[in-house]
């Protein structure tokens, strides 16, 4: 039986191949790493993407907006519209159906962006909501990040802090077993990350310094999955320290009791971005202006393998796939 997640590279790479076709208008299409479609659109572009919500119940209409919009943002491009769709098991109520589109409404006004369209539906077999959602943008032609943009000696930055979305998610979610582990002020803490998984903000204001070259949303499989999608889709390594990667309390201590790894706990909220180095403090300065902490916590070489530095200063060599944390409570 396969395990939860994202598909192997193996099976992710002849799966494309079957699907894909060359199109002059196709800029960036389809591949491992990548964020979102890039379409040429003359002297503009259009950046598409689509993303499921399947491991979260109550926070599922907030999360299905913002982790698809932080996907068009990290191309430096401003999400404006959202089509969404919504699977929903024979058990949903008329409430809960209410609760979940003003959690969406609520998102989208939040970064400014408007649901256009989509599709609901009572669908068979499922025991919690499924919502997929396609956001899309237009930017400048010779304005746009990829995540296969990294260079040999480009320093690794991510905003905030690792496993937001994760921590908040299973603070929600599973509120009810951790109580008696954890104190019940850390779990009310845990469930506010969710106000900050949106790295629009940041994503933009990154856009705008020189030497900034790629931009990833740290999803599925975490600071670590992003961090070394960059490095496999710009064909580098990349070398991540555990100690500087910062982690809140609540993470640690929710991680700690239910034996997860943060580093592969899903962490929407944490934008990874591979920055030359001479440009990472106007970056950081950059971001701090506007309220966002920004981290160095690693860099990328051209050869070698991929490493995370323990605190102990032990190496570990690490690739793809990373397996989603989350999915062990499932």
């Amino acid at each position: 039986m396969k395990p939860y997640g994202k598909l192997s590279q193996e099976e992710l790479s002849e799966l494309l191949g079957i699907l894909t076709r060359r199109d002059p208008s196709v800029l960036l299409g389809p591949a491992i790493g990548e964020d979102a479609a890039i379409v040429d659109l003359g002297d503009k572009v259009l950046v598409t993407h689509s993303d499921p919500i399947t491991g979260a119940s109550e926070l599922a209409g907030w999360l299905s907006v913002h982790v698809v919009a932080n996907d068009i943002a990290t191309r430096g491009v401003k999400p404006s519209w959202l089509v969404t769709t919504l699977l929903l098991p024979q058990t949903f109520s008329r409430e809960q159906l209410k609760k979940l589109a003003s959690q969406i409404r609520s998102a989208a006004d939040e970064i400014d962006a408007t649901v256009i369209g989509g599709h609901t539906e009572i669908t068979p077999g499922l025991d919690r909501p499924i919502i997929i959602t396609t956001a899309f943008g237009v930017g400048e032609k010779e304005k746009f990040f990829t995540t296969s943009g990294g260079r040999d000696g480009d320093l690794l930055v991510a905003t905030k802090d690792a496993a937001l979305e994760g921590t908040s998610i299973i603070a929600t979610d599973f509120h009810d077993k951790l109580l008696g582990k954890i104190d019940k002020s850390i779990l009310e803490n845990a469930k506010n990350f969710i106000h900050e998984i949106s790295v629009v903000k940041e994503a933009l204001t990154a856009a705008q310094v020189h030497g900034v070259h790629a931009m990833h949303d740290a999803t599925e499989g975490g600071i670590l999955a992003a961090a070394l999608e960059i490095a496999y889709a710009s064909r580098l390594s990349v070398v991540l320290y555990e100690e500087k990667i910062p982690l809140r309390r609540e993470t640690a201590q929710i991680c700690r009791a239910l034996g997860l790894d943060a580093l592969g706990l899903i962490s929407s909220g944490t934008l990874l971005i591979a920055v030359q180095p001479e440009s990472a403090p106007i970056l950081i300065e950059r971001l701090q202006k506007e309220g966002v902490k920004a981290t160095i916590i690693g860099e990328f070489k051209k050869n070698g393998h991929s490493l995370l530095v323990k605190k102990t200063g032990e190496k570990i060599e690490i690739g793809l796939p990373i397996a989603e944390e989350l999915w062990k409570l499932f």
